[in-house]
């Protein structure tokens, strides 16, 4: 009894490792955790199986994933052009009035856009745009011949088609020929500021955001307020342009410079006054005819 007792009582061993050396031929037996092991071999068991159903696991996109160097998809691909709609709402108001409220020595691919353009805004932009000016061309004309005995009321589809036609055409036209102007000029002098392509297409897809407004005022009978808020979106639309590429062509030559300017603000205006005269009814002193 008196050894049992011994054997159930606790031992301090403090040196181990002098014990074993001394007895070579002992036999040494280590107790794992009896809740990790089980559990180490279920894992082991589920990610075999997972391999065996599945194949591989997606460990190359893990590694690309962790070293920040993911693939990117080939551009005749949706998933190319997927990544240039992946914005977030604050952003898009922001550039929105960024764009509609410009400031002096803000510019507005550095402050907004800088590195994550989109497409997003600018084509919901000219897309919006389009269908406001066929809209408000329909009502004006409608409100111009109102009253007169022979007019009939038909739909103008037509605005809807030379609209669209001229404003996306004007949103991605004219960047890509500034874009090939500017990498052209910038390979020949040096320290210029370089814009990529979908950054010059999303200074102009914002800067046609003011014209909405502007395009809704048209539908009020009067030439004057007409013409005024033509007049204001051009000046503004046309600040954003000039603030942003104004960095881009300063350090060429005056020549290079100067009609780079002017074919930048002529395009502008020549868009706007183009789509009011031809997309809108004047509105004559009510009509003298009638």
């Amino acid at each position: 009894m008196a050894n049992s007792d011994f054997l159930l009582q606790f031992q301090d061993f403090e040196n181990d490792a002098d014990l074993m050396g001394s007895n070579a031929g002992a036999t040494r037996i280590t107790i794992d955790d009896n809740n990790s092991k089980p559990q180490k071999q279920r894992r082991a068991a589920g990610t075999a199986l997972l391999e065996d159903e599945d194949g591989p696991l997606e460990s190359d996109d893990t590694a690309e994933l962790l070293s920040g160097q993911k693939k990117s998809a080939p551009f005749w691909t949706f998933e190319y052009y997927q990544t240039f709609f992946d914005v977030e709402t604050h952003q898009v108001k922001d550039r929105i009035v960024g764009s509609v409220l410009p400031w002096p020595g803000k510019n507005f691919v550095r402050h907004y856009i800088r590195n994550n353009p989109d497409l997003y805004g600018p084509f919901w932009i000219c897309a919006t745009l389009v269908f406001a000016i066929g809209i408000s061309g329909n009502i004006s004309s409608f409100l111009v011949h109102h009253g007169q005995p022979q007019y009939k009321y038909v739909p103008e589809f037509r605005k809807v088609t030379i609209a669209a036609t001229a404003i996306y055409s004007y949103a991605w036209l004219v960047p890509l020929a500034l874009w090939g102007f500017l990498m052209w000029r910038n390979s020949k002098v040096s320290r210029m500021v370089s814009y990529s392509f979908l950054e010059i297409v999303c200074v102009y897809g914002y800067s046609l955001s003011i014209y909405i407004p502007a395009v809704v005022l048209w539908i009020i009978p009067s030439e004057g307020l007409r013409w005024c808020s033509i007049v204001l979106a051009l000046c503004l639309s046309g600040s954003v342009l000039m603030l942003t590429f104004w960095p881009a062509i300063r350090d060429d030559h005056p020549r290079v410079v100067l009609a780079v300017t002017v074919t930048i603000v002529t395009l502008h205006v020549l868009l706007a006054v183009g789509c009011k005269l031809l997309l809108l009814p004047d509105w004559p002193g009510q009509v003298s005819a009638s």
